[in-house]
């Protein structure tokens, strides 16, 4: 009776010291700063967009991000601006060829990225002369933008393109017709982020680009996230409230202790083999008249080959993966007849493997056919078997 009642007084004290432990780690976490990734909509960073975001929102009713699969697009692509700020690169052709079907169906991107080159087929070279700390950008009006600079590169414009912005070392900002949509171009990302974008010109640049991209025309407003990641879907860790993912780490420890404390043990569990091995000859009779009765000729003779190629590896060393025309060197050295009938005998065996279909006459040909191989290769196990014995 003792020991019991200091057994409990030891658990009790266990728990409280675990609690106490999840509520420092929690009020640890809670006092941390928030850290965001750059040029995301939800971001109150320098970096984030969150100021421009919130303001579209506030002046437009259909303002939304865009996390999903690029390949939804295309639905909707006819009354869609997708603003695409500094995106991961596209390696992925499928998400490429995604984004160009939405512009080519009548949607609009619009492109920030300090360096755009290979982007939907846009060119940008480095530039070294003409940069200065700011960059007076001409347009079509009479008095000069003033603008921050970032980007080292400045962009190549086609015959018909519309240069919007450009400075003295080249062209900052471009429109191009992409099939029944448009693609706008700038190589100054930053200048949409909260942290710069009330400096200089840079909100009056960021309005002209969108008065490029027809807002009016296009009432559907998306800010990419899936190029930022975002569309792979929040990981577990990052899904539920810190406090209740370290409550679970407690508790699953408590329960681990416990079931130490009450004599658990974990392993496999070992069953018989005759309670999950049982190969009968009504069980083999009943899968052949299965497949004589379904006229699965082709799949039968499929796997009766592949049993073989597996035999072959197992024993003769021939890999599995081979196909049957390039083993009949080392077939030929295990298999005592002519070369030639190796050859042809492999030939006809991959034509009829690959036919669609297969009558019943021709199936018992070939069964046969293979049979003696299987049986040549068991042949060849069992003496070598009888020889280590007799040594």
């Amino acid at each position: 009776m003792p020991q019991l009642f200091s057994s409990k007084k030891t658990w009790i004290w266990l728990v409280i010291l675990l609690l106490i432990f999840a509520l420092i780690s929690y009020l640890a976490r809670s006092n941390q700063p928030k850290d965001y990734p750059d040029y995301v909509t939800d971001s109150p960073a320098p970096n984030g967009v969150k100021a421009i975001y919130t303001y579209l929102k506030q002046k437009r009713d259909h303002v939304d991000t865009w996390a999903h699969n690029p390949d939804w697009l295309s639905k909707y692509s006819d009354d869609r601006l997708l603003i695409m700020i500094e995106p991961r690169l596209l390696t992925d052709t499928a998400d490429m060829q995604a984004y160009e079907t939405f512009m080519e169906k009548g949607g609009t991107i619009l492109l920030l990225q300090n360096d755009p080159d290979g982007m939907f087929g846009i060119e940008a070279e480095p530039v070294t002369e003409g940069l200065t700390d700011d960059i007076f950008i001409t347009a079509d009006r009479d008095e000069p933008y003033e603008a921050v600079k970032q980007s080292l590169v400045r962009l190549k414009a086609e015959a018909d393109d519309s240069v919007l912005f450009e400075d003295d070392a080249g062209v900052i900002a471009l429109k191009r017709s992409f099939g029944n949509g448009k693609l706008i171009v700038a190589n100054s990302p930053d200048w949409i982020t909260n942290g710069m974008l009330l400096d200089h010109d840079h909100l009056l640049l960021i309005l002209t680009l969108f008065e490029e991209a027809d807002l009016k025309e296009q009432p559907n407003v998306f800010f990419d996230e899936y190029g930022h990641g975002s569309g792979q879907g929040p990981a577990f860790i990052t899904a539920y409230p810190k406090w209740l993912l370290v409550l679970a780490l407690q508790a699953t420890l408590l329960a681990i202790i416990w079931l130490w404390s009450k004599g658990k043990r974990f392993g496999p569990i070992v069953v018989p083999r005759e309670e999950s091995v049982r190969f009968s000859d009504e069980r083999i009779n009943a899968l052949a008249a299965w497949y004589l009765k379904g006229q699965g000729y082709k799949d039968a003779l499929a796997i009766q080959a592949d049993y073989v190629k597996l035999l072959l590896q197992e024993r003769w060393g021939i890999p599995y993966h081979r196909t049957w025309l390039n083993i009949a060197h080392e077939l030929g050295q295990r298999w005592h007849i002519a070369t030639e009938d190796i050859q042809e005998f492999l030939k006809e065996l991959t034509r009829v493997l690959q036919k669609k279909h297969i009558g019943q006459q021709e199936f018992l040909v070939w069964t046969k056919r293979i049979d003696r191989l299987r049986e040549e290769v068991e042949k060849d196990e069992r003496e070598t078997d009888n020889v280590a014995r007799n040594v």
